[in-house]
């Protein structure tokens, strides 16, 4: 035996936000500014979100990065390092305490220089979906 909803089809209302420019807030996420305007830092300490803009007053603690900024630095890094690696093993064979030392260094650099950017980007990308609460949903 099922059990019918009796709803009314006019107790439904339909909000539909406006579509937020993805390219736009990811772009200002990569420069760790605020999505919403561009202006405001996007982070209070070295990688640790605001929690509002400091310019606009923009909710930013909605943000869930988590794993998705080191995932996508260590993948850049390592497709930017590996090549480069090789072609100069390759054409120049420098001595391997030469390559003990540059390609550390380098990958390390690149990643500290990354990282932030790149959650940056994630928290503005998150922000134009409207995800994780940055539509004015509450979850629970």
């Amino acid at each position: 035996m099922s059990a019918v909803l009796d709803i009314e089809p006019s107790s439904y209302e339909v909000v539909r936000a406006e579509p937020r420019p993805f390219g736009r807030s990811l772009w200002r996420g990569f420069l760790e500014r605020c999505p919403n305007c561009g202006k405001g830092k996007l982070f209070r300490a070295s990688l640790k979100v605001a929690d509002e803009c400091p310019h606009c007053g923009e909710a930013l603690h909605h943000h869930q990065a988590d794993d998705a900024p080191p995932y996508f630095t260590i993948l850049i890094v390592g497709h930017v390092v590996v090549p480069i690696m090789l072609a100069v093993e390759l054409e120049y064979a420098p001595a391997v305490w030469i390559q003990m030392i540059a390609w550390p260094t380098l990958t390390a650099a690149l990643s500290l220089l990354l990282l932030p950017r790149i959650k940056g980007a994630v928290v503005g990308w998150q922000w134009a979906q409207r995800m994780h609460g940055f539509g004015g949903e509450t979850h629970e």
